[in-house]
């Protein structure tokens, strides 16, 4: 289960390459380099879903799924389920974002960091068209999860879902409903359709 995961404890968590050297970290040990920071170590065969949710709760983040996971888990039919998040938008969280997502082997596509995309957001979005920060993960490729920078989740409701796997938190289907639909995309006019069904 996610809330059962175990830790190991390090000296950083900076980046996936600390990982490997760092393990032998101890609190109380003045040559050790101790933060106070775990990288979790998850069951054999669950699922990148509950990995993303595990360690982002584990990191304090607050977060919401907005894509195609979170339209599944309303209850409608979606052909492809993508991991597409949103965060209370302030560089804190962005940042323990960052940390949570290295630590599960995820790197930023572009090269750029939470502070990067707290400072110029707008830029990113007016001169760049960039819809979302991606990662990664470099050594699988289906491990790929969108932070959509449009949308903040302050003000918005966040539900909480109980899968066999652990918790996951998604935005409410009608705040879910309304940031498709001020996106007008093709898939997300379907996936309001769909959504609206389910009233």
């Amino acid at each position: 289960m996610v809330g059962r995961i175990l830790a190991h404890r390090v000296q950083r968590a900076s980046a996936p390459a600390d990982l490997a050297s760092t393990q032998g970290a101890r609190p109380g040990n003045a040559t050790s380099g101790w933060t106070g920071r775990y990288i979790p170590v998850y069951p054999p065969g669950m699922s990148f879903l509950a990995r993303v949710a595990a360690a982002l709760d584990a990191a304090g983040v607050r977060y919401a799924l907005v894509g195609g996971y979170a339209v599944a888990l309303h209850g409608a039919v979606r052909g492809t389920v993508d991991v597409d998040i949103i965060l209370a938008w302030n560089v804190r969280t962005l940042r323990a974002a960052e940390q949570a997502l290295h630590g599960l082997g995820l790197v930023s596509r572009l090269p750029i960091t939470a502070d990067d995309m707290f400072r110029f957001r707008d830029e990113y979005r007016r001169n760049r068209n960039l819809l979302a920060w991606n990662f990664y993960n470099p050594r699988d490729l289906t491990e790929q999860l969108d932070v959509v920078i449009s949308t903040d989740l302050k003000g918005k409701k966040v539900r909480s879902i109980q899968t066999a796997e652990g918790r996951v938190r998604l935005l409410s289907r009608a705040d879910l409903i309304a940031m498709k639909r001020a996106s007008g995309r093709p898939q997300d006019l379907a996936d309001i359709e769909a959504l609206e069904r389910l009233t």
